[in-house]
């Protein structure tokens, strides 16, 4: 309750900092004042939200934005001599000496024509030629293009080919250097979804842009041990009537869909986007488990057939209400049907064979409201801004199993999300800014499980975390630093019932996690960056939720209530050297983690045939690991983006009642390069190898493949056709070794040979891209309130 009043002081304290007085009137008003108009130098057509500033002996005195004329006054001003700048997204940065004087008190530039700037225009397209890998001081940020790395149906497929990033292709389990326990975003915002599922549902061609967050600052909230991946679905807010329509079809053993329609309409203070994306096919996988154990062997045989089905629409509108003030607000509606069938069958050498159908169909909705509105002050960059966010989802499972008698599973799971963040930034100087946030989050998840169609158990998970941030950053000549905290309170309860036993658990936890950033330049073509932070890692509703997950003739998996967080403490330490034909970013990583989470196999307590694979906390743990990753241009026709990671963990857990406890370096490679024929033709080809890996009880062997595509350019530049050809030589599968609890070996394969055959067309009469309306004008994860 304390904090709840803090945060509410906090708020008052903000907005009474912001209403008194934030543009004091002088005594007596200055004589001098400036206007003119901002017209395009091509068409000579005025630019509305066009960036002013006013400076004095470089420090800024005043600034504001052209009118939707393209229209800009400034008065009030002292007779003195001025450096005015013009700055606008797409275009060369005008700057101008002017002076104000007795005899000219009232100065009018008329028409100031700038140009288009091609370098900053290839950033800002709908959709760019090639994927682009940009190292930034706190992410890493891919510009997905059309190219090879994109190719595809799903955003697993995309996720696969990105540096540090690797997807389990049975399970969709997502990991960021090596560890799963990374938080996924979509445009920045949280999403009650497992992150498996929302890889399987997000359409490649929805995807704008993909960050790797490894080490946030206090500015976000702490969660994900290895860090973030926000996931950035298109938006365009170009001016007048723009969009594009991108179509795909990848053959295999099956065909799969594709598709997705990007369009906008900016016009006076309104911008209407929309984007609406289709994902549809069927996709087969199969596997063989052999045992070996003296007197246990036997043979497993599994075949899985899914037929999935994707719609994802995001819909929303950015008003200008004036020059200050910007109200924004946005829905993504995601309808995902999946039926899937499966049949796994056991030979036993010396018992009876078994013979198991699996029947399920999933139908999962999944709604995100945003709303946003942001007021500038007077002062450029000193801003204050508020935004609410409501994430819904629903999920049903209808499942049947088959072996000696049908048996039927009904689970309904319902969740809510309710995000409300307040964000101050003030810059206090022209070398050191001042950020502060408020942060509230509300979460609900209730699960209903039947068995047979008579109730079996339901659990009821509650959390709600309340917190607040401060970060300060400074830059004195070629060093820039930035530290900050983040105060967070967590409340969650849960309640679990199952016929005649009943179990709760309360919990109450307030936590500080501060970070520290130390950026060195000293040079424009050397970059160091050291950053440390503390995060935690909660149980997440799948981890908690006693209900089986999934289950086998041999195993089933559940969560475990009584687990507790893990907290990490991690250092990175980057470098980054420019170079005449490109870049090469070098990072190194170490974490400390306590109370590590991890899986546990154990005998099933109702069965000791059957085994059940839950979570437990174990004792401390450390990783470490090293990254390099360029971008090279050799020629004007050959291109490389080439990026290399090793990373160490100690794999700890408990088998059957046995310890088991070991060291593993895992090394992963990634290489694409483009060749261009002729301006419209390119090439690519690209290869990949995954180092063999440790877990809990199997070494998964080595796996590697190699990826040929090309693209053209049609139409006028405004369609382009892309052919891609996945894993040339059939090398993907999954192979592995176990010795605990018994000697096994085997492999599963999925459909990793195909043929992506894909168009995209844009269209449109806008070639300027409107005002940055607010930090988060991308949904990239800027502001303080996002997770």
């Amino acid at each position: 309750m304390k904090l709840k009043l803090l945060l509410l002081c906090f708020i008052g304290n903000i907005v009474s900092m912001t209403a008194k007085h934030p543009n004091p009137i002088p005594a007596t008003k200055a004589p001098g004042s400036i206007s003119g108009k901002v017209i395009d130098k091509k068409t000579n057509e005025p630019l509305p939200f066009v960036n002013i500033t006013i400076l004095l002996n470089n420090k800024v005195i005043t600034g504001g934005v052209t009118s939707e004329k393209g229209l800009f006054f400034f008065k009030n001003l002292e007779l003195e001599t001025y450096k005015i700048e013009v700055q606008f997204m797409g275009y060369k940065t005008v700057s101008k000496i002017i002076s104000l004087t007795d005899k000219n008190k009232s100065l009018n530039l008329n028409s100031i024509a700038i140009e288009e700037d091609a370098i900053e225009l290839k950033s800002v397209e709908i959709v760019s030629e090639k994927s682009i890998v940009e190292q930034k001081i706190d992410r890493k940020v891919i510009n997905v293009g059309k190219d090879l790395i994109s190719a595809g149906a799903t955003a697993a497929e995309i996720m696969n080919n990105i540096p540090s990033v690797s997807v389990d292709p049975q399970t969709n389990a997502i990991s960021l250097r090596g560890n799963t326990n990374v938080k996924i975003l979509i445009d920045g915002k949280p999403t009650n979804m497992d992150a498996a599922q929302v890889l399987q549902q997000i359409p490649s061609a929805s995807i704008k842009q993909i960050e790797l967050i490894t080490n946030p600052s206090a500015k976000y909230n702490p969660e994900g041990m290895s860090g973030m991946i926000n996931i950035v679905l298109n938006k365009n807010t170009k001016i007048g009537f723009n969009g594009s329509v991108n179509n795909g079809v990848t053959f295999a053993i099956t065909p799969k869909v594709n598709s997705s329609f990007d369009m906008n309409y900016k016009s006076g203070k309104f911008n209407w986007f929309a984007n609406y994306g289709l994902n549809h096919g069927k996709y087969n996988n199969n596997g063989n488990i052999f045992t070996t154990e003296s007197g246990e062997e036997d043979i497993q045989k599994y075949v899985f057939t899914d037929k999935n089905t994707s719609h994802l629409a995001k819909v929303g509108f950015d008003f200008y209400w004036n020059e200050k003030n910007t109200i924004s607000f946005y829905t993504n509606q995601n309808f995902f049907d999946a039926k899937g069938y499966s049949e796994t069958y056991i030979d036993f050498v010396n018992q009876q064979d078994i013979n198991q159908l699996f029947l399920n169909a999933v139908d999962n909705l999944g709604q995100t409201y945003n709303l946003d509105y942001k007021t500038n002050f007077k002062k450029e960059g000193h801003t204050l801004e508020l935004e609410i966010n409501q994430n819904n989802t629903k999920n049903i499972e209808d499942a049947a199993f088959y072996i000696y008698n049908p048996k039927t599973n009904y689970i309904d799971t319902k969740g809510n999300n309710t995000l409300v963040n307040l964000d101050y930034v003030n810059p206090i100087s022209e070398s050191s800014k001042l950020e502060l946030g408020l942060e509230s989050r509300i979460e609900s998840t209730k699960n209903k499980f039947k068995v047979d169609e008579i109730p079996n158990s339901d659990f009821v998970f509650d959390r709600n975390i309340y917190s607040a941030y401060a970060t300060y950053s400074k830059q004195w000549g070629k060093w820039n630093i930035q530290a900050g905290t983040r105060l967070e309170h967590f409340e969650a309860k849960a309640v679990f019932n199952k016929e005649d036993e009943s179990a709760s658990f309360n919990t109450n936890i307030f936590n500080v996690y501060p970070s520290a950033y130390v950026n060195y330049s000293p040079s424009e073509k050397n970059s160091f960056n050291l950053s440390v932070s503390k995060r935690v890692d909660r149980p997440s509703i799948n981890q908690l939720n006693p209900i089986r997950e999934w289950s086998s003739p041999q195993i089933d998996s559940e969560g475990n209530p009584a687990l507790q967080p893990q907290f990490t403490y991690s250092y990175e330490l980057n470098y980054t050297r420019k170079l005449k034909n490109g870049s090469i970013t070098t990072g190194f990583f170490y974490r400390r983690i306590n109370s590590e989470i991890t899986r546990n196999l154990y005998e099933n307590p109702n069965d000791a045939s059957k085994q059940i694979l839950s979570y437990a906390n174990l004792n401390d743990n450390n990783a470490y690991g090293f990254e390099i990753s360029s971008t090279l241009d050799f020629a004007k026709w050959f291109s490389s983006n080439i990026s290399l990671d090793a990373y160490n963990k100690k794999i700890r857990g408990v088998v059957s009642d046995e310890a088991v406890s070991a060291d593993v370096t895992a090394l992963n490679a990634r290489i694409n390069n483009t060749f261009k024929a002729t301006k419209n033709l390119r090439f690519q080809l690209f290869g990949m190898y995954r180092g063999r890996d440790l877990g809990l009880q199997l070494l998964g062997k080595p796996m590697w493949k190699a990826d040929l595509g090309s693209s053209l350019t049609i139409l006028k530049g405004n369609g382009t056709v892309t052919l891609k050809f996945s894993d040339l030589f059939k090398t993907m599968r999954y192979r592995f070794t176990v010795e605990i609890p018994k000697d096994q070996y085997g492999q599963f394969n999925w459909e990793s040979r195909s043929v992506y055959v894909g168009f995209n067309y844009r269209f449109g009469t806008g070639k300027n891209k409107a005002v940055q309306r607010k930090t988060r004008d991308t949904n990239e994860t800027q502001g303080g309130g996002f997770l």
